[in-house]
């Protein structure tokens, strides 16, 4: 008697499972459609933010028409799609993917653009959430990803219409990662940790030349050699700052220079 059952019962599963795919192909609307129809309609579905559907079509479009331009900008418009519905990694592997299955297509300029943009947009508030949490403990991965992003882009296509836009990105990039390493040498000095302070100041010396940052970079090291009784280095490191930065707020005028230098910082 169990055994029948259990035939039955697998029947029944075989039944149900035969009608929902006889359901699905009766009531699949794009059945039939021609790529132009799909990619027309996908097109209208992600200019209307429906990227869900959007995907769905695009997806149904390569898969049904694997080869010409259509299944090409479909694969495009699926990263955009990812990109615009926040999915980052989807974004990425879908950018990733057609990269590497056409690396000599004309729009894969375009395709590195978005990579440097999909990666911009998980950093953006890096300046701000600095004044809304401890600093040490978010590592700016994407800012330097989306650095590293236009940076290719403005390497192997130097003449493409997105390159521009991205040279502008990098400058504030850079100014964000700057910004970044001086609110961590900020967080050492008041935690009287003097040596990663001054040795996190330096580093922005390096790295960020052109940066804004510069000017705190400076002061902190020479408050930290200070405090280290470095005086050689601090006597030198202040010569610096004051040819580059006569008028600075940071030194204005000694003790009053100190007070208004903490509270500055006590404000951060």
């Amino acid at each position: 008697m169990q055994k029948k059952l259990s035939v039955v019962a697998a029947t029944l599963v075989m039944l149900s499972l035969s009608a929902c795919g006889v359901f699905s192909d009766k009531t699949d609307e794009t059945k039939g459609w021609t790529a132009s129809k799909l990619y027309s309609e996908a097109t209208e579905e992600l200019e209307g933010a429906h990227y869900e559907r959007a995907i769905q079509l695009y997806e149904r479009l390569e898969s049904s028409y694997p080869f010409g331009t259509y299944a090409q900008q479909a694969q495009m418009q699926i990263a955009y799609a990812y990109y615009k519905s926040q999915d980052q990694a989807q974004a990425l592997a879908a950018v990733e993917r057609f990269i590497k299955l056409h690396p000599n297509h004309n729009n894969v300029d375009y395709m590195y653009y978005l990579r440097g943009l999909v990666n911009f947009n998980d950093q953006v508030g890096l300046l701000n959430f600095v004044y809304e949490q401890d600093v040490t403990e978010r590592d700016p991965k994407a800012t330097r990803e989306a650095y590293a992003a236009f940076k290719q882009l403005v390497d192997k296509f130097p003449n493409s219409k997105y390159t521009p836009d991205a040279r502008q990105r990098m400058r504030y990039l850079v100014n964000a990662m700057a910004s970044y390493e001086v609110h961590v040498a900020r967080y050492y000095y008041r935690r009287g940790a003097y040596l990663a302070a001054a040795n996190r100041a330096m580093g922005i010396m390096d790295d960020y030349r052109d940066s804004p940052s510069i000017e705190e970079a400076l002061f902190i090291m020479i408050r930290s050699y200070d405090k280290l009784g470095m005086t050689e280095l601090r006597n030198d490191t202040e010569r610096v700052f004051r040819l580059n930065y006569p008028n600075s707020k940071f030194l204005d005028e000694g003790k009053k220079a100190e007070r208004h230098w903490w509270k500055f910082w006590s404000s951060k």
